[in-house]
């Protein structure tokens, strides 16, 4: 997919899933999972070094993202954001060896594991995507962090906010 079909593909997804700044990642992943239908669950592990800092696998009936435990919130937050990218880009699963996840995941039998998604580098096509899906989400976000009004506490100020407000949704 070329980068301007993908950024219009993330805009769409993210104006319908009606995040507000600021962007919190668990967030956009709850509701995500409530809009593709199958939740997305966030695990963080001590992945192995070296190795990914990620992985994505789809079970049946969820959405598993393994982010390393071992590194700082705003690293983990990438992390997260280029797994949802493999997510928000259709990447399909590839086969994997993925003797580093917990043995005792309910919804995660051998052939689930199958279908998860390691990868080490940036070569190919598809992390790249995903990478380009991670940037764009977090320049959006940091984007609108500053230029976005806070909306009121008050009910009836939200109100008012919401009918005046020229608001930037995901540019």
């Amino acid at each position: 997919m070329d980068e301007r079909a993908l950024r219009k593909r993330c805009k769409r997804t993210l104006q319908s899933l009606g995040i507000e700044p600021p962007l919190r990642v668990e967030v956009l992943c709850e509701l995500l999972g409530e809009f593709r239908g199958r939740p997305i669950r966030l695990v963080p592990h001590p992945l192995p070094v070296p190795g990914p800092f990620g992985v994505w696998i789809a079970s049946g009936s969820a959405d598993y993202i393994f982010y390393q435990r071992e590194t700082s919130k705003a690293h983990q937050d990438h992390i997260i954001l280029h797994e949802v990218g493999h997510i928000l880009a259709d990447h399909d699963s590839d086969v994997t060896d993925a003797l580093f996840l917990p043995e005792s995941m309910p919804d995660i039998s051998p052939d689930v594991i199958g279908k998860a998604l390691r990868r080490t580098s940036y070569d190919e096509e598809r992390e790249r995507e995903a990478e380009l899906v991670a940037t764009i989400i977090l320049e959006w976000s940091s984007v609108l962090d500053r230029v976005a009004p806070r909306a009121p506490a008050d009910r009836s100020a939200q109100r008012v906010h919401t009918a005046l407000n020229d608001r930037q949704g995901w540019l």
